[in-house]
């Protein structure tokens, strides 16, 4: 049984050392390299720090280099904590005194604004010449232990301030291993990651590669503006699995990409972190009927992933693709507003977790902690902690998750309950529509509808979702966009949106 995630690296660096582990267009770092890289920048960190289980940030552009900063953050058995290089300084200064950092990792590049955030700032390219010590290496390693943090994630906190999320290496081995089982993840397979480090989507990419002794390789993040030039990156690189958002599949068909270039090696398609639209699901499937989609769901607060829906079946344009059923080791449950189970299907309730996949809480941040991974409402025998998403979600007639809405996205509107995420899906539904978003206007008691397209109008727009949704649920205001404001994690960014009001 595996206690620390850098096993997997000591495998793959000798089952294949000589083969790809993570590359971009400009570099690619052998598993061979990758771990002299992480020997090199753990004995600098333990030489230099000192420390144990401190946090260290890794501000650096996106690149494999970044992966082996965050692994010699692991081997020095301490753990990384991702910063974007396009974050406000603001949003920087608020996580940095949330954090106490014990260092930076950095290069010459950021090197003065990192000198900012800390006074033991190490440059990348110096680690990396570092004399290995192995015995000082060795010597650390045996006493990790298993709930050692290995990152910690900053996610939007609504107060303002960013929460930090904290998991240990038994929950993201829990994790890795059971995704990599069940969704088949293999050798043979390069994965394309579209997400940021700093997202917790791209855990799937970073660590099933190495668990499979995979490669994978990172996409530009303009391409994704562009389709005729993602779709080359996939068929230059074979790459045969991508875990894209819904947002970035969405360029593909809003283009007809599929058209220009089909790359022949595409093989497993998994989307999550927000709806896919059916019609999007629908145009990749029809140009990929024989590859493997599977939907899937989980926040960071459980590691990343919690459920999974192979998607087996047709589904029109108006449904929603579940997000299906539980991963091996995890139970998700629905509690409603008395904490009481729900079992029969159409009911909806709060999604509930449980197993090594929950994080250890947020980072200095005790109370906010303890408002969401709380004691099991239906064990009062012993101790059991779960983690409350605040997502809401119903069963289907086949017993399989439909996931409705956020629990903050759920109002009281001329009387009745309203997800706004059905009125999203209505309206996503309709043909040409290439972004909706749904907020809420408390002060006025309106819902104000934001969407994109060149089809419909106000006027139209209302008229055809008349034939859709009940009347209490057709949108007070709507507001067409030239352009969405999106955050980097793919998802409509709902704060600027509010301010557009």
């Amino acid at each position: 049984m595996k206690t620390n995630i850098l096993e997997y690296l000591f495998e793959s660096a000798k089952a294949c050392p000589d083969k790809a582990a993570y590359f971009d267009e400009q570099i690619s770092f052998s598993y061979d390299r990758m771990l002299k890289a992480v020997k090199a920048i753990g004995t600098k960190l333990i030489t230099k720090l000192n420390v144990k289980c401190r946090p260290v940030l890794v501000y650096m552009d996106k690149s494999p280099a970044v992966i082996a900063a965050f692994w010699g953050c692991v081997y020095s058995r301490n753990f990384y904590v991702p910063i974007d290089t396009g974050m406000p300084e603001m949003r920087i200064r608020l996580i940095v005194e949330n954090l106490k950092p014990a260092a930076v990792i950095t290069d010459m590049t950021y090197y003065d604004m990192a000198r900012k955030f800390s006074n033991n700032v190490f440059l990348y390219e110096e680690m990396t010449e570092t004399p290995v010590d192995e015995n000082l290496l060795s010597e650390r390693l045996a006493t990790s232990i298993d709930t050692d943090p290995v990152y910690v994630l900053y996610t939007s906190g609504s107060t303002g301030v960013p929460k930090g999320v904290v998991v240990s290496h038994r929950s993201l081995i829990d994790y890795v291993e059971q995704f990599c089982n069940e969704i088949g993840i293999t050798e043979d397979d390069v994965i394309a990651n579209q997400a940021p480090f700093y997202f917790d989507a791209s855990l799937i990419d970073i660590y099933c590669t190495v668990y499979a002794h995979a490669s994978m390789g990172i996409v530009p993040l303009d391409y994704f503006s562009v389709p005729l030039r993602l779709l080359e990156f996939l068929e230059k690189y074979n790459v045969t699995t991508i875990r894209w958002v819904p947002s970035a599949m969405k360029m593909v068909s809003v283009f007809n990409g599929f058209k220009s270039l089909k790359p022949k090696k595409l093989r497993k398609i998994i989307f999550g972190a927000e709806s896919m639209p059916v019609k999007v699901y629908n145009y990749w499937k029809a140009n990929y009927p024989d590859a493997v989609f599977v939907q899937i769901y989980g926040p960071t607060e459980i590691t990343g992933v919690c459920t999974y829906h192979i998607v087996d079946r047709d589904y029109s344009d108006d449904e929603t693709i579940p997000i299906g059923k539980a991963f091996r080791n995890t139970e998700v449950f629905l509690l409603d507003d008395e904490d009481r189970l729900i079992s029969r299907s159409g009911t909806v309730g709060e999604i509930c977790v449980k197993g090594s996949c929950l994080a250890m809480g947020y980072y200095n941040a005790r109370e906010r902690s303890d408002e969401v991974f709380v004691q099991n409402p239906l064990n009062s025998y012993y101790s059991e902690k779960i983690y409350r998403t605040g997502d809401l979600a119903k069963y289907n007639d086949r017993h399989e998750l439909v996931f409705v809405s956020r629990k903050d996205f759920q109002i009281k509107h001329m009387g009745h309950r309203i997800e706004l995420g059905e009125i999203e899906t209505a309206v996503m539904a309709l043909p040409d529509m290439k972004n909706a978003c749904c907020v809420y206007d408390s002060a006025k008691d309106k819902i104000v509808l934001f969407y994109e397209t060149d089809a419909y109008d106000d006027m139209s727009l209302t008229e055809a979702l008349k034939k859709r949704l009940q009347r209490y649920m057709i949108p007070n205001v709507t507001k067409k966009l030239d352009e969405f404001p999106m955050l980097k994690s793919g998802k409509a960014d709902r704060v600027k949106l509010k301010e557009m009001i």
